[in-house]
């Protein structure tokens, strides 16, 4: 993972970091054949439906399907893959969690970009694919950006996100553009490997702390930023509604 601010003053940092990628309809079944992988009860590494979407421990794809619905889409059964870190320990810190939405012809037809604060606060950007993006390898989409994130970052801005069909390997690409011009870059990329007790294992090895590592980084980055001279904004009230859904530009 690599992030870096352009303005007023240049500052850049990457980490190695491990995210599960999984299909919503599969992760019960994993939980039930891994010994370190559980399903919405506490393992060494586990996914609780109550740390995303609607985040009140219910289901999630019926409220995916609702608000794809808002934007004119059905999936017709088509999967749901997700992208994020997972609880460590049963602890989790997710800045950002990606939905990955196919129709029953494997075609991605729309991402839900799931933003969290560390105010406790979440909000996500549903964004769907353009008809001519959604059989080649990559997908281009941009939003006004609605959600305080960073107390160093304007809120006028619009983001521009990257990324490619999720396969042996991933990438992720977050642009934040203002009035100036690019602002910040955030990136993402990734190799598959199976989820697989001894694979679990071993990523717990070199990362024991992955979340801590996660929260503790961007307090630290932030402090970092203020040292340089970077300043404060307000945080503003959050988005009325949990979930934007723009236009697909």
């Amino acid at each position: 993972v690599m992030h870096a601010r352009l303005t007023p003053f240049r500052h850049q940092f990457a980490y190695k970091v491990f995210s599960l990628f999984v299909d919503l309809s599969e992760v019960a079944d994993l939980g039930r054949r891994s010994r370190l992988f559980s399903y919405n009860s506490w393992n060494l590494f586990s996914f609780h439906d109550r740390d995303f979407g609607p985040r009140d421990g219910s289901a999630l794809r019926p409220w995916l399907d609702r608000h794809l619905a808002a934007t004119g889409i059905d999936l017709e059964g088509g999967s749901v893959r997700i992208l994020c870190f997972p609880r460590v320990l049963g602890y989790v810190f997710n800045p950002l969690t990606v939905w990955y939405c196919y129709d029953p012809g494997e075609n991605l037809v729309a991402v839900l970009y799931d933003v969290s604060n560390t105010f406790g606060q979440a909000h996500a950007y549903l964004l769907p694919v353009a008809p001519e993006q959604r059989t080649g390898p990559a997908v281009h989409q941009r939003c006004a950006k609605q959600f305080h994130v960073s107390p160093f970052m304007e809120m006028d801005a619009t983001y521009r996100f990257q990324l490619t069909k999720p396969d042996q390997n991933l990438a992720l690409r977050v642009d934040q553009e203002d009035h100036a011009g690019r602002s910040f870059i955030a990136a993402h990329v990734a190799r598959r490997a199976p989820l697989r007790d001894a694979v679990l294992l071993r990523a717990f090895l070199s990362h024991p702390l992955l979340n801590l590592k996660i929260i503790g980084g961007i307090h630290w980055q932030a402090l970092r930023l203020w040292l340089k001279g970077a300043r404060l904004r307000r945080r503003p009230a959050p988005p009325p509604t949990p979930v934007t859904i723009p236009n697909a530009q």
